[in-house]
């Protein structure tokens, strides 16, 4: 199937270039941040225990989080996925992020030391924290992958003959590099299989988790529902994605994400046993009570 011939760059203004790989994280924390703020005013959902903390400190947190995904998604690029000849040779390619190459497990590790910051700084429940940014990530999530396929980055392995597969080769490709990196191959979509789950039905499958069983009155199950099937489902997609270069030849014919995605797995299953096993308080009134003024809405 021949790659879509879509100019990585949206708008142009002299040298000032608005991609659609920066549009998708700037989209995606917006979006996150209204949908994580609907979390909270949801009295709904929030049977047993307040909402973790209020609408008015998600917008300080918010900011938080961005400089983490933005900060911890580059740096986490450079550790685990750029060998060492190449940052000593070019340092300052660390900062520069609109080249691309972020890291979805430095995000996360960003993400969670924002988190942690923030809920020393506010005294907060830092699991309960978790809870409400959990649901939210997967639409950043969708939106990065979807332009990494806009970008002919990231492809799968070789695909021969697969009715959906992809030749990711285009005008825009030949004119950045000069040739075809992915080569004239039918390949794997990847960046689109980790689109629709982790991204799309990690979504739903969270979605479920605050609506239909109303997990976030127990501390962690949520955020640990995340990692869980992020872990699973990353490994299982690592088996068509095409290994980084310089990574394909780790042991036992495993990839660096199945690497660092299987602590994730252990992480969430810990966390969803350890959630429910804990007592769960009374049930609030009907009419739910202000997160401040509740004591479950402190740390344990």
């Amino acid at each position: 199937m021949p790659f879509p011939n879509i100019d990585p760059i949206l708008v142009q203004l002299g040298p000032f270039a608005i991609r659609w790989y920066a549009l998708a994280y700037v989209a995606g924390i917006l979006l996150g941040w209204r949908y994580a703020t609907g979390l909270l005013r949801n009295t709904a959902l929030w049977t047993h225990r307040p909402a973790p903390f209020t609408p008015e400190q998600m917008d300080d947190l918010i900011l938080w989080i961005a400089i983490g995904v933005i900060g911890g998604g580059r740096l986490g690029h450079v550790l685990f996925y750029t060998p060492l000849s190449q940052t000593l040779a070019d340092p300052l390619s660390i900062f520069r992020v609109w080249e691309g190459g972020m890291s979805f497990h430095g995000g996360v590790i960003g993400v969670s030391l924002a988190m942690i910051i923030f809920a020393w700084r506010n005294r907060l429940d830092l699991l309960r924290i978790a809870d409400v940014v959990a649901p939210a990530y997967p639409i950043g999530h969708f939106l990065g992958r979807c332009a990494n396929f806009i970008n002919g980055e990231l492809w799968g392995r070789e695909a021969p003959g697969l009715p959906w597969g992809f030749v990711f080769c285009n005008d825009q490709i030949r004119e950045s590099f000069g040739y075809c990196p992915a080569g004239d191959v039918v390949r794997h979509p990847s960046q689109l299989y980790e689109a629709a789950f982790e991204g799309l039905i990690l979504f739903l499958i969270l979605r479920w988790a605050t609506h239909g069983a109303k997990l976030g009155n127990r501390r962690g199950v949520i955020a640990g529902i995340f990692v869980l099937f992020y872990g699973i489902f990353r490994i299982a997609i690592e088996t068509v994605r095409e290994p980084d270069a310089g990574l394909d030849n780790l042991p036992l014919g495993l990839t660096m994400g199945m690497i660092l995605s299987a602590p994730m797995v252990l992480g969430g299953l810990y966390l969803i046993w350890r959630g429910m096993r804990e007592p769960l308080p009374p049930a609030l009134p009907a009419a739910g009570v202000e997160p401040d003024s509740h004591p479950a809405s402190k740390p344990a």
